[in-house]
């Protein structure tokens, strides 16, 4: 029988000092940002969260601080750096998307088209009001009139919303059920319009117990909205509830508003964008006197061949696109730009080409996706996973890009727009981070550029995941990460 040693309760005292001296002299090595970098990580509230992080000197490409930078994270929001990055670089700042209506019959001498007229879709995500200053049919007004200009008076045919540039589901894997009825799940198309949505603002009645206002925007035919919903007790909660079936466009109001409560808008997502698109276009058609005949429909099928342009709009640039996405985090225009990318490069608007593309990027830029899972392009799918250690690559990258200066004017700044708008105010943050957010249940992330007092320019990706606490706890602790690069 093997006897062990014994040691007195003095050697193991003085073992333990030993040990915890040297820790701490190990821990003191690591220089004030280290450390504080480790005590935001490090706070009781995420003992059980998962955190990583990692930061690079712009000057020396140097990794500054990394924990668990190559762990496979949940990226949220912060996904969009990835496919705007890899639109940019296909498409350039300058392209354009183009927008038509275009037949292959024949205008006659009484201003009849004899044959389908196609309004055809090739991915411009902002078919809206949104570079018209509101008007949110402005866009097809103009091509309407365009048509009337030339001496349509009446479509024999149908009138077809043409989407075929893009192929397979119009939503992304993993998209939680209860996504798909708000603006941030509508469906993806080549022919979106008004980033497919409704927007429902209800406002109180005069007195309680009277019907609730209801304004639509736009007021289409394509859709409908039957309330119950009345208003309830000045000082009340707000007891609204909105439900649209899926595979319809009845949206129903019921429950209570309170009384001299301020309007509320409501984004509401409407399914078979194409049908939408060519619909409330076809309205705009009725109100310049051009009569349809044959009604409305949609195709994916190739065009006709002959067909001749009619009227057609330009969209704004990539750099434009680009900046309505991280700005706003928009899921559908990124979902439209990833199917893009499929089609610019791959010669398939797909979300499996688009994701090939971002892949091959990726693998140019330097910041390899070996470990990465992208589901979708906007972040919004629960499976989507990517590295600390990949995303900062990226973003070093794209600083270097011949490109850099769109990409980063693509972010939101901190304390002035976009996303950040209303964090990071303080003056020695305002300004000083761009950066793009990422926001969904049990997640937050934030990646993007930092100048500090004494110059230098960090990169930086933090995310934390499988938070239950407050998301202000996240927000708080990743901008805390920014302003302690501030500061150097």
């Amino acid at each position: 029988m093997r006897s062990g040693m014994r040691r007195s309760p003095g050697v193991l005292a003085t073992a333990v000092t030993l040990a915890l001296a040297a820790a701490t002299a190990a821990a003191d090595k690591r220089g004030p940002l280290q450390r504080g970098l480790d005590a935001i990580v490090d706070a009781p509230r995420f003992a059980h969260a998962w955190w990583g992080v990692e930061v690079r000197s712009l000057r020396t490409g140097a990794v500054v601080y990394a924990r668990n930078a190559e762990r496979d994270l949940k990226p949220a929001s912060t996904l969009k750096l990835v496919t705007t990055a890899a639109a940019l670089d296909a498409f350039g700042p300058d392209a354009r998307l183009r927008t038509t209506v275009e037949t292959a019959g024949r205008l006659d001498g009484l201003g009849r088209i004899l044959g389908d007229v196609y309004l055809v879709g090739r991915g411009d995500p902002n078919l809206s009001g949104r570079f018209a200053d509101g008007r949110i049919t402005a866009i097809f007004e103009d091509m309407a009139e365009a048509l009337r200009q030339a001496g349509v008076r009446r479509i024999e045919g149908r009138l077809l919303g043409h989407e075929g540039l893009f192929t397979g589901d119009r939503r992304g894997d993993d998209w939680s059920w209860g996504d798909l009825v708000w603006g941030y799940g509508a469906e993806v198309s080549a022919l979106s319009f008004n980033d497919n949505v409704a927007v429902i603002t209800v406002s109180p009645g005069e007195r309680e117990g009277e019907p609730i206002v209801v304004d639509r925007a736009p007021p289409s035919s394509y859709y409908r909205v039957a309330s119950t919903a009345i208003t309830g007790p000045r000082g009340g909660a707000r007891e609204l509830t909105l439900k649209r079936d899926f595979g319809s466009t009845l949206i129903r109001l019921s429950g209570a508003v309170a009384a001299g409560s301020a309007p509320q808008s409501l984004t509401v997502a409407l399914e078979d964008p194409a049908r939408y698109a060519a619909t409330v276009f076809a309205e705009a058609l009725a109100a310049k006197g051009i009569l349809l005949g044959g009604g409305v429909d949609t195709s994916s099928q190739p065009l006709p061949a002959g067909t001749r342009v009619l009227a057609a709009h330009e969209s704004p640039p990539m750099a434009e696109m680009v900046k309505v996405v991280n700005k706003v985090s928009q899921n559908l225009h990124t979902e439209m730009l990833l199917r893009l990318l499929g089609a610019q490069v791959k010669g398939e608007g797909s979300v499996e080409m688009g994701h090939a593309a971002v892949e091959e990027f990726l693998r140019r830029l330097g910041a390899s996706p070996e470990s990465w899972a992208m589901q979708d392009a906007s972040g919004l799918s629960r499976s989507d996973l990517v590295t600390p250690h990949g995303m900062a690559a990226l973003l070093a990258g794209m600083d270097r890009h011949r490109y850099a200066a769109a990409f980063r004017d693509s972010l939101p700044v901190a304390g002035v727009d976009g996303t950040l708008a209303t964090r990071m105010e303080q003056p020695a943050l305002r300004g000083k981070v761009v950066a793009k957010t990422g926001t969904i249940r049990h997640v937050n992330a934030l990646g993007g550029y930092v100048t500090a007092r004494s110059g230098q320019r960090f990169v930086f990706y933090a995310a934390v995941n499988h938070h239950p606490g407050p998301a202000s706890d996240s927000t708080a602790a990743l901008d805390a990460i920014a302003a302690l690069l501030a500061a150097q």
